[in-house]
């Protein structure tokens, strides 16, 4: 499953370095973070939509949006999918309340 974020995280990576004519990855991200989190708000939206209407082919599809959005966003501040997958692997095997009270201590 990771190769397929990795595969796209690379991509992203790589679509920044082109014109912004030719890719939609890369007029994003010159537009800066601010925009490339704008458009990922307006894709969870649609993702939150979608899902109250339960169409699974539509959360499927929005959800595919959101994902490539967030990937987007996360490079636009210079951070890989990788970091945050290794941050959910520190994670494991922690409840949720747990990590919430140790983020709450710092």
């Amino acid at each position: 499953m990771n190769k397929v974020l990795d595969k796209l995280d690379a991509i992203i990576k790589e679509r920044i370095k082109e014109s912004s004519k030719n890719s939609y990855t890369a007029k994003l991200v010159k537009k800066g973070p601010e925009k490339c989190a704008e458009k990922f708000g307006e894709e969870a939206i649609e993702l939150i939509v979608a899902s109250v209407k339960k169409k699974k082919k539509d959360v499927i599809s929005e959800a595919a949006d959101a994902l490539y959005h967030m990937c987007v966003l996360l490079r636009s501040k210079n951070i890989s999918i990788d970091d945050v997958l290794s941050e959910l692997s520190s994670r494991e095997g922690t409840s949720g309340i747990e990590e919430k009270r140790k983020r709450d201590l710092k």
